[in-house]
């Protein structure tokens, strides 16, 4: 049977900024594209909301995997969000009251226009706190701006992680080693920087052997990638430089998966990444999760359309209920 063709509008940063080789928005329009939908693009700031309609300034958008020439944008126009049929929202962290606002503004149109993910759950599941609903899974943590509570936490565990609860891509992360005269200086850095407490983690000397990204679509686990980190570098995250390598589920991992996917379904929250070291969970990724084209070369898959079933079969389902 004949897909219906849809209209699709992606928030995102701009792309012309992306890595065409890595970026999972670009391979996510590829598919849409590919299915016959019509593509808008617009940024988070082109987004107006009056008259208790939500409006963007998009441009109609083709894109094409060739280096230096991988988008056409067409004239920019007004579109109602409403009569849209899906709404990717993939600008990337960070997740501060910038994004948090556009996820109210979504609302306003969600689930009549399919958002993915949806805005509410995104702004409910913040990843560092998200993960704090899942404690059988995950490494000790603290979550504190009290002084005296982190330094309580160094002395319990000795070896720990310091980084920002709304930080991103590795940014703020330190690793404090076992007599790190640093730490000190940290805490009023973090202090300085930050209004909102820090993590505090058990570090786990397994993040050497590489920081695993699962890939989750609808609640169910679909590829992994490991992210192994750079020489003399504690942190995991491709932005600064880990070299991804093929990765296997472990039962431990599966068992993780099956324990957080009937909330992520229940939520919403179509397309998740979830960071594993060792036998930990660390992060539950939902606000412009990435890791879809690493994982299909490395599995020869292509997991954009698993995503794009699932998108399709939604809007299906809200047309049966009237939505649309």
């Amino acid at each position: 049977m004949p897909r219906k063709p849809l209209k699709v509008a992606i928030q995102m940063d701009h792309i012309r900024s992306i890595n065409i080789d890595a970026d999972s928005t670009f391979v996510l329009a590829l598919e849409a594209q590919k299915r016959g939908h019509a593509v808008y693009h617009y940024h988070p700031k082109q987004l107006a909301f009056a008259g208790g309609k939500l409006t963007a300034n998009a441009e109609p958008m083709t894109v094409r995997r060739k280096p230096g020439d991988h988008f056409s944008l067409g004239e920019p126009r007004t579109i109602d969000l409403a009569d849209m049929d899906v709404v990717l929202l993939r600008q990337d962290p960070p997740f501060d009251m910038s994004y948090i606002t556009t996820t109210h503004l979504l609302e306003h149109v969600h689930p009549r226009t399919l958002v993915v993910n949806d805005p509410a759950e995104v702004r409910n599941a913040p990843e560092k706190l998200y993960v704090t609903r899942f404690p059988r899974l995950t490494p000790p943590t603290l979550i504190s701006s009290e002084r005296e509570s982190i330094i309580a936490f160094r002395r319990r565990y000795e070896d720990i992680i310091l980084k920002p609860l709304y930080g991103n891509g590795g940014a703020g992360v330190f690793h404090v080693a076992p007599g790190d005269e640093n730490f000190n200086a940290l805490l009023e850095m973090f202090t300085q920087f930050y209004r909102e407490p820090i993590v505090a983690q058990k570090y786990l000397p397994e993040v050497r052997k590489g920081d695993k990204r699962i890939i989750l679509i609808d609640g169910r686990a679909a590829g992994a990638i490991n992210r192994v980190p750079a020489q003399g570098e504690a942190r995991a995250n491709m932005h600064v430089g880990a070299r991804p390598v093929k990765a296997t589920l472990t039962k431990r991992d599966k068992a993780m998966c099956d324990t957080i996917g009937p909330d992520l379904k229940a939520r919403g929250l179509i397309f998740v990444g979830i960071d594993v070291i060792g036998d930990y969970l660390t992060e539950i990724n939902v606000t412009s999760p990435t890791g879809l084209q690493e994982v299909n070369r490395f599995d020869n898959v292509c997991l954009e359309a698993d995503i794009w079933d699932v998108i399709e079969r939604r809007v299906a389902e809200g047309a049966k209920k009237g939505r649309r």
